[in-house]
């Protein structure tokens, strides 16, 4: 009898704090506690969560909730080719971490970075502007994870959303910028310059010091043989600016890396900010 008691005042309690509005509170004291099992949480809290991508991050809530559920978790691997030059773009990649680079390779096999791409924004912009198929291979230069998506449901929310759609337009936007402002540092800065805006770049995107980078990538990144990599490098190296060893560069001063640095960096930097506000 006494437990019958018992259990029916619980249920009273349970009820009262319902009908006054304070439900929320209890579910967030189970939630804390762990007694919530996360399958039955709120979809609502499930939503709000970040992605970890700026720019899926920087979406309105809705337009965000549509894409949500059609976004894959995948794991990016140094040399993986997200997408190659005249293939079918598929897939929209949405880094949240590493680095991908869009590689222009010429007629003799030498192959020259055009740009980079990391948790600010996007692989597959050339869907956005009508193309079926990739102009420039996509490839991981630096480990890391993202999400990933049917290029046609993408497309589609964009025909719903204006909002959205123009989101990811002034990323394209972004994104021919840097190539652009990338063609004149090739032709018109020293290596030196370059290798350090390259740096800062890739620092950005990867939220820690060390970068796993070979000769081999160096000189695609700025478009010179081993030799000027090394040079390059070591010039850095011996002004206390990195540490480069058995392919790992490791930053050391930031503040005198920016300083090194051709005002490309600041250029590019400025007008993602202006663009992805």
């Amino acid at each position: 009898m006494l437990i019958v008691l018992a259990f029916q005042r619980l249920r009273i309690q349970l009820l009262s704090t319902t009908l006054d509005g304070s439900a929320a509170t209890f579910w967030e004291r189970l939630t804390e506690r762990g007694e919530c099992s996360p399958r039955f949480q709120r979809r609502g809290s499930m939503i709000s969560t970040p992605t970890g991508n700026k720019l899926l991050d920087g979406l309105a809530a809705q337009d965000l909730q549509r894409l949500r559920p059609h976004l894959e978790e995948v794991a990016f691997i140094q040399k993986q080719t997200l997408n190659a030059p005249g293939a079918l773009i598929e897939d929209i990649y949405f880094p949240t971490s590493g680095v991908v680079s869009l590689i222009a390779s010429l007629g003799d096999g030498t192959a020259v970075e055009v740009g980079v791409i990391g948790p600010e924004g996007m692989v597959g912009t050339p869907a956005l502007l009508g193309s079926e198929t990739a102009s420039n291979e996509a490839f991981v230069q630096v480990n890391g994870n993202g999400l990933r998506m049917p290029t046609t449901v993408l497309l589609d929310a964009a025909d719903q959303s204006s909002d959205l759609r123009r989101r990811l337009l002034r990323f394209a936007q972004a994104l021919s910028f840097q190539i652009s402002q990338s063609a004149a540092c090739n032709a018109r800065h020293v290596v030196e310059e370059r290798c350090a805006r390259w740096l800062l770049a890739a620092h950005d995107r990867v939220g820690g010091d060390e970068l796993m980078l070979t000769h081999e990538f160096l000189g695609v990144m700025l478009g010179v043989r081993r030799a000027g990599v090394t040079v390059a490098a070591g010039s850095l190296q011996r002004a206390g600016l990195i540490r480069y060893r058995q392919g790992r560069v490791t930053i050391l001063d930031r503040e005198a890396l920016e300083a090194a640095a051709c005002e490309c960096y600041r250029i590019t930097t400025d007008e993602y900010d202006r663009l992805l506000a």
